[in-house]
């Protein structure tokens, strides 16, 4: 059985990441999610929304918030390229997305996006802005990526 892109609820999204992803947990909210299924197997989801860094949140930009599956090949290549057809159909100019240094990135090379370069870091936990602390593994710099 091939994998396919199939639609899948915030709610449903949410729990596959709970359960699988390897170091980020459900998001609050989201703009649409998307999944590739084999038959009535769910294989992974992504979760796209407004960017998280609000100098990003233009109206015309999306973020793949989360991208989650359960290792079967092709499937992060296949939900980062329904995104961003998804998102541009939706009359977005831009769709972006976070990796951490440590992650390759073939999945989103094969789904023909473009490392922009190393972004972020840091805490979001500030004095003047009091917030849990962010977990040590994804307090260093990021890898911005965006869809061609």
């Amino acid at each position: 059985m091939s994998l396919c892109v199939t639609p899948i609820n915030l709610d449903e999204a949410n729990a596959y990441v709970a359960t699988l992803h390897r170091h980020h947990k459900p998001v609050p909210g989201a703009k649409f999610c998307i999944a590739v299924s084999e038959g009535d197997i769910v294989r992974g989801v992504a979760i796209v929304g407004r960017p998280v860094a609000r100098m990003l949140d233009n109206g015309m930009t999306l973020e793949v918030n989360r991208c989650c599956t359960d290792g079967t090949r092709n499937a992060c290549s296949m939900l980062y390229g329904a995104a961003w057809r998804a998102a541009k159909a939706l009359g977005f100019a831009r769709l972006i997305t976070y990796t951490l240094p440590q992650e390759g990135g073939a999945s989103l090379r094969g789904a023909g996006w473009t490392l922009i370069g190393e972004r972020g870091g840091g805490n979001w936990n500030v004095a003047s802005r009091p917030r849990v602390d962010t977990a040590s593994l994804l307090q260093g710099q990021k890898h911005l990526w965006e869809a061609a």
